[in-house]
C-alpha cells in the first residue's frame, strides 16, 4: 500500500505528483495491469521471444547507424 502525507506548504498537485510516482515505482499498477487477463505459460514465452526478437533488432538497427556515421 502506497501511503503519502501532506507535507508543509505543499500544495494538492505537488502531493498528487508524488503518489503518481510512488505508485509507478512500487509496480502495483503495471502487475495488476498485467493480471487482469490469465495468459499461459507458452504464450508469455512466445511474447518474451517477440520482445527479445524486436529488441535484437532493433540494436543491430542502431548498431549499423553508428558504425555508418563513422564512414566504416
Amino acid at each position: 500500500m502506497v501511503k503519502v502525507t501532506l507535507r508543509p506548504n505543499e500544495s494538492q498537485q505537488q502531493l498528487l505528483r508524488r503518489f503518481r510516482k510512488k505508485v509507478a515505482r512500487s509496480k502495483k499498477l503495471s502487475t495488476l495491469r498485467r493480471k487482469r487477463w490469465y495468459v499461459s505459460k507458452s504464450e508469455l514465452n512466445r511474447i518474451k521471444k517477440k520482445k527479445a526478437a524486436r529488441r535484437q533488432k532493433r540494436n543491430t538497427r542502431k548498431k549499423k547507424q553508428k558504425l555508418s556515421r563513422r564512414g566504416y
